[in-house]
């Protein structure tokens, strides 16, 4: 896999069908629902006073959710580049507008989140980038995390360059 930024374009190339379908993923894997410790993650109020958070619910949450639902639908739309023949083992490429660099941080992050509180990955496991063998969905998840982190440094380090 080789990532680039080509003017106006974020380029993930060379992409094998593991890593195409991972990155499939991302728009499911950042749904929150039925993930309670996800949802509070996601959308944990500014203060434990009743009367804000009461606020905080009825004006916040809705805009987040919407703002949420607007960046994965925005990835998801990007991702269409990678459908075609499922049975084709050629690795693809994934061109992303910067301007939907934003989406896709966004994106990232949910999925990220949903994924850390979805298989309770403690601090340790989260840190132990050494770690490789995927023997459960939860190293799978594991996995997913540290990728669409790598994703995430690459996308800002881009925005933040030249």
């Amino acid at each position: 896999m080789e990532i680039r930024r080509q003017a106006d374009i974020l380029q993930i190339a060379d992409v094998d069908p593991f890593l195409a379908e991972l990155l499939r993923q991302i728009p499911t894997s950042a749904n929150p629902e039925g993930v309670k410790e996800a949802e509070g993650r996601l959308f944990t109020p500014p203060s434990c006073e009743e009367g804000l958070c009461a606020e905080w619910k009825s004006y916040v949450e809705p805009e987040l959710r919407r703002l949420f639902r607007s960046a994965t639908e925005t990835v998801r739309q990007d991702l269409a580049q990678l459908n075609g023949n499922e049975k084709s083992l050629r690795n693809r490429t994934l061109n992303i507008p910067f301007e939907h660099a934003d989406a896709w941080l966004n994106a990232l992050n949910q999925a990220r989140l949903v994924i850390a509180a979805k298989y309770k990955l403690s601090d340790e496991e989260l840190n132990d980038h050494d770690r490789s063998p995927i023997g459960s969905r939860r190293d799978l998840g594991l996995f997913q995390v540290n990728f669409y982190g790598f994703l995430q440094e690459f996308i800002l380090r881009e925005m933040s360059g030249p």
